[in-house]
């Protein structure tokens, strides 16, 4: 494959403990009036207020709409959106987790474009700049800071839909790691392992052939040098901090580490994207209700399996990141160690160890297989192609627990 490289990521990166200070004076850079995207939790919580407090004394307004709910349902967006239009913000500043963030993206489309969000479901469809995005996340896992991606939960259907556009990559991310030391930690076992997993699909995504359309046909593109470079940094992050941050909630350098880790899974995914694993999540977290980091989690090591034969450089790469690769042993060697290093880390974190203590049924995997291939974004960046013996291959393994079942 000759060299290939893509990076869509905000205009602004700031990380560090304590760097939640700087955001004043970033909103004041670009509007005089933000609404403040977030949830309940952080809506009463002493951070918001002193942010708030800043941004006044910085000379801007400010309106907070604190009610989003977990999952990004479409009455909610309806209600922030409405909530926003009385307020008439030019800036939007997003502050909390993934379904926060997500939030912001959609709300700060809206306000620019109007409409329905069910006009920009899939690739490309958002037409032009949104209002101003500021990104200030509060837990360490989906990347939405850095992504050009925001899911929603639309009534009408029963999986996920995405929104997937250049046009929401925040233009400022401030990410302060103090600010996800509240994240208890189950909810850091998740967020994190769903970071880690951003980063070796990233990195183990397959390459794509290549032409000057490719960066405006694809918000995904596949596995590319910039992608991998992130990824692989990454994973050495989350690989150090990940266990020690659930472990003792209280560690700051341990939530620096995984924080860090999952800024940077989000550069990698954001343009190389995701495979199997999240495809397969999308059906398993409709039926099972189950939080899409422990699903994905859940789902990775049979993924690696199953791509082993077709990914082995890349998963050699994962070990190496990881820290338990070793000198003078093959790449199939090393590659194999790397879906052990993910099995025991996810096992000492909480991750369910398959399907069925997912709580997925067997009735429900054929089913589960099937819609898995509706995911096309995330399908044909699998290293190894899918189809839906494949994925029933993938996903009975997940459920037995066996992986070892799987051929590659």
């Amino acid at each position: 494959m000759s060299l290939f490289a893509l990076q869509r990521a905000p205009r602004t990166i700031v990380f560090g403990s304590g760097q939640r200070a700087s955001l004043a004076m970033h909103a004041r850079a670009l509007g005089q009036k933000a609404l403040i995207v977030t949830d309940e939790r952080m809506g009463g919580s002493a951070a918001l207020g002193e942010l708030v407090d800043a941004l006044k004394t910085a000379g801007v307004a400010v309106a907070v709409f604190d009610r989003t709910l977990p999952e990004v349902p479409l009455d909610c967006i309806d209600q922030c959106v409405a909530f926003g239009q009385s307020f008439g913000p030019d800036l939007v500043i997003g502050l909390g987790g993934g379904s926060c963030l997500d939030m912001a993206k959609v709300t700060a489309v809206l306000l620019a474009h109007g409409g329905s969000p069910r006009d920009y479901f899939g690739e490309f469809k958002v037409p032009g700049p949104v209002l101003p995005l500021i990104a200030v996340p509060t837990t360490a896992g989906t990347g939405s800071e850095a992504t050009p991606v925001a899911v929603v939960a639309d009534s009408e259907r029963l999986l996920k839909v995405g929104i997937a556009s250049p046009h929401i990559i925040p233009l400022v991310a401030i990410c302060d790691p103090e600010l996800t030391l509240s994240a208890p930690a189950g909810l850091t076992a998740i967020a994190g392992a769903d970071a880690l997993t951003h980063a070796i699909e990233a990195l183990t995504a397959g390459p794509r052939s290549v032409d000057a359309g490719t960066s405006h046909e694809h918000v995904f593109v596949g596995k590319n040098a910039l992608s991998d470079g992130h990824a692989r940094e990454a994973i050495g992050y989350l690989a150090l901090g990940l266990r020690r941050s659930v472990e003792n909630c209280q560690d700051l350098a341990a939530r620096e580490s995984v924080m860090y880790g999952a800024l940077l899974a989000g550069l990698a995914f954001g343009t190389a994207g995701t495979s199997a694993a999240h495809a397969i999540q999308y059906p398993v977290g409709a039926l099972t209700k189950t939080a899409h980091g422990a699903g994905v989690a859940c789902l990775l090591p049979y993924a690696m399996t199953f791509n082993l034969g077709h990914a082995t450089a890349s998963m050699a790469e994962v070990a190496v990141a990881m820290g338990v690769a070793e000198a003078g042993d093959d790449d199939r060697g090393n590659a194999e160690r790397a879906i052990v290093a993910v099995e025991t880390l996810f096992g000492a974190i909480g991750i369910p160890a398959n399907l069925a203590a997912l709580g997925l049924a067997q009735d429900q995997l054929d089913w589960t297989a099937e819609q898995s291939l509706g995911a096309a974004r995330l399908v044909k960046n699998n290293p190894r192609p899918l189809d839906l013996p494949a994925m029933q291959a993938i996903i009975n393994a997940a459920f037995s627990g066996d992986r070892h079942r799987l051929a590659n």
